[in-house]
């Protein structure tokens, strides 16, 4: 994935955009923390007056000293009532701010290219858009959380310790910002350990992903204990990674209490000798100690968020990476057709997947509306990105593709998608019912059609089998179903949507021969009166077709009708003769 690299300032803002639709929500969690932190600290100047009434034995103002209880313990209740409000409005931030941070990253990768996942790591991107979402909102809800309060907090214990003696509170205020230092210190060091960190967890995610849903292929060949080993591998750099990661950030928080303690001692000596001299009473000085605790307490919390927003943000980036994607032009922008004839042309078409290696050269093709043009060829000649260019999952380098006399590099994604059916080798079959998935492509489909569509590809026979029927939940890739019926409900997924143009590649290649005489029966059904392009390495499913068209290193090599090819006796008959005769294949 080409990406390009934020600093972590540029990242902290874009966090900070994302929460400005909550701005309100903000200030009243700041009001929150504001209510409960003012009364917290009202607390010590309560005690220190309850001090200052107990000048000696015998001498205690019972009577002064109860309502002063009442008030403490009133602050108290109001300050954890305050504190419960803010942290739940915090939730609710931070809740939201991470649900657009995934929303948008997840609505970016429906709007890139499919070039962009050539390459690419499914499983890292899961982890993206699930696991980093999630460590950056844990940083931020720390952050929310401790870094209202602490701020206020500092403020406000700065404000008392002032009134109560000046000389003190600038001892407290000049010592105490230490802390900061050394936690700044630390946490510049652990930014890119946790970045390092989270490369690896997305490693580990991506094989992780690949592994399990690949475990018929490995136990086949027997490679648990290879998959074990690597995995095992993984684990260890990312062990590695972790404790380096946690160690340095753990430092923070004890360097930051050592500073803190030498300042509570400082003030704890400064006030004494104060007190010793008359300068503050000693309920005056209760009350300093108090702040000087709490005036600390900040830093140290401070601290820890500071830490944890070195995973946040390294998180935060890797997000950000994906939500900065290269975007393909949008489905619906360019010309709208409607529903089209069927016409196709392909004028002098180049195209590579890398510029280094050009993969078709100078394709010129025809087809009238309502043939059936079949594809073939050996492994790797060009038929499935031929396929991908008239679905502009890719544009071509040169030349241009219409589609009833109109070039489709100017027409919306959505309207030359909608305008094609397309039946593939792997079925995709949703966690859903049957009705459901036939029901993919037009979602507002009546059972009456759902029932039409899948009678007319023979898929509901066996549909009324299943347990609860098209009420049957399917489990991914559609549990226990057959190879072939996974296909039936494939098919009728298209007969559904009815549309004028139709792709089926390779869309037999993996069911037996009888089933696949089934299907091909569904097909004829599904492809009357349709163009139809026809991708197969199985010959005798093209032999009816109106234009076979043979592909070779990139180019067309030849094309016409079964019986014409034959009697080439050129290309196209080596190919059919190595599958019924056996012949072997030359390179002439």
């Amino acid at each position: 994935m080409k990406t390009n690299k934020i600093t972590r300032r540029a990242i902290l803002g874009r966090i900070v955009r994302f929460a400005a639709p909550y701005k309100f929500s903000l200030i009243f969690s700041f009001l929150l923390g504001l209510l409960s932190v003012s009364l917290s600290l009202f607390i010590p100047v309560l005690i220190g007056r309850a001090v200052d009434m107990m000048t000696g034995p015998g001498a205690v103002d019972y009577d002064g000293i109860v309502p002063i209880l009442y008030a403490i313990a009133a602050c108290a209740i109001g300050s954890a009532l305050f504190q419960w409000l803010m942290t739940a409005a915090n939730n609710r931030i931070t809740y939201n701010v991470t649900r657009d941070m995934r929303r948008t990253a997840f609505r970016t990768l429906q709007s890139v290219p499919v070039s962009f996942y050539d390459g690419v790591a499914h499983g890292g991107l899961v982890s993206r858009v699930i696991s980093d979402v999630e460590t950056v909102s844990d940083g931020v809800l720390l952050g929310t959380s401790h870094l209202f309060c602490g701020v206020v907090t500092v403020a406000a214990t700065l404000v008392f310790m002032i009134r109560l003696q000046p000389v003190v509170a600038a001892a407290v205020a000049i010592l105490t910002p230490l802390s900061l230092f050394v936690s700044r210190f630390v946490a510049s060091r652990t930014y890119g350990y946790f970045k390092e960190q989270a490369e690896v967890r997305e490693e580990e995610s991506a094989f992780s992903e690949e592994i399990i849903s690949s475990q018929k292929v490995v136990k086949a060949f027997g490679k648990e204990e290879d998959v074990k080993r690597i995995f095992r591998e993984i684990n260890a750099r990312y062990e590695k990674k972790t404790v380096r990661a946690v160690f340095f950030s753990s430092l923070v928080n004890p360097s930051t209490r050592l500073v803190n303690s030498v300042v509570y001692a400082a003030v704890a000596l400064i006030g004494a000798l104060f007190a010793v001299s008359g300068g503050i009473t000693v309920g005056a000085l209760s009350s300093f100690l108090s702040y000087a605790s709490q005036y600390t307490k900040p830093f140290n919390e401070i601290s820890g968020v500071v830490s944890e927003l070195q995973g946040a943000l390294a998180c935060a980036g890797r997000v950000f990476e994906v939500i900065d994607a290269e975007r393909e032009s949008p489905r619906s922008e360019g010309e709208r057709i409607g529903s089209v004839r069927g016409d196709v042309e392909l004028c002098h078409i180049d195209f590579s997947y890398r510029k280094d290696r050009p993969l078709l050269r100078d394709v010129t093709l025809s087809v009238r509306a309502g043939s059936h043009v079949a594809v073939v060829g050996p492994t790797g000649c060009g038929k499935t990105t031929l396929i991908n260019l008239l679905m502009r999952y890719y544009d071509p380098a040169s030349g241009r593709i219409t589609l009833d006399g109109v070039d489709v590099s100017t027409v919306a994604r959505e309207d030359v998608r909608r305008n094609f059916g397309m039946v593939l080798q792997d079925t995709w079959i949703r966690s859903a019912t049957v009705r459901e998935n036939i029901a993919l492509g037009k979602p507002d489909a009546t059972d009456d059609e759902i029932e039409r569509a899948a009678r007319a590809v023979r898929a509901h026979s066996f549909i009324t089998k299943l347990p609860d029927g098209y009420d049957t939940v399917l489990s991914e890739n559609g549990g226990s179903l057959s190879a072939g019926q996974r296909q039936l409900i494939s098919v009728a997924r298209v007969m559904l949507t009815a549309p004028p143009m139709l792709i089926l590649d390779e869309a037999t290649s993996s069911i037996d021969t009888r089933t696949e005489i089934e299907i091909s029966k569904s097909f004829e059904r599904l492809m009357e009166g349709k163009t139809a392009f026809i991708v197969a390495h199985r010959l005798s499913t093209v032999r009816d077709a109106d234009l076979i068209v043979v592909m070779r290193d990139g180019e067309i090599a030849e094309r016409g009708t079964h019986e014409e090819l034959l009697s080439e006796n050129g290309f196209y008959k080596k190919l059919y003769d190595s599958q019924w005769r056996g012949a072997e294949i030359g390179e002439g």
